[in-house]
């Protein structure tokens, strides 16, 4: 299983819309494309929105594409994405033993 942390700044002052459309949206798509959300936070003082996914299947890059060019993606309104200011994304390893 592959688990990616995602760390989003948003723009100032929309971290409440980003998080509503975020839930709203994102979240349960995600979801009914396959991916399993691990956990979601704010640090409030940063303007930061921070994620855990995971995708069981093999090739997490074409999953992830095709979530981003599905019909549904593309309808998301609001789109969160209008307030990411800046995304990072990393593949997580845990160190913890049978995980």
């Amino acid at each position: 299983m592959a688990t990616q942390l995602r760390r989003y700044t948003i723009n100032r002052g929309k971290l409440d819309d980003f998080v509503a459309a975020w839930k709203n949206g994102v979240y349960p798509l995600r979801q009914r494309h396959g991916f399993h959300i691990e956990g979601a936070w704010v640090i409030r003082e940063r303007n930061e929105f921070v994620w855990l996914m995971s995708y069981e299947g093999d090739d997490w890059e074409a999953k992830d594409k095709a979530y981003y060019a599905s019909p549904e993606r593309a309808a998301l309104e609001p789109d969160p994405a209008q307030w990411i200011a800046r995304a990072e994304h990393w593949f997580v390893a845990s160190v913890l033993p049978g995980r």
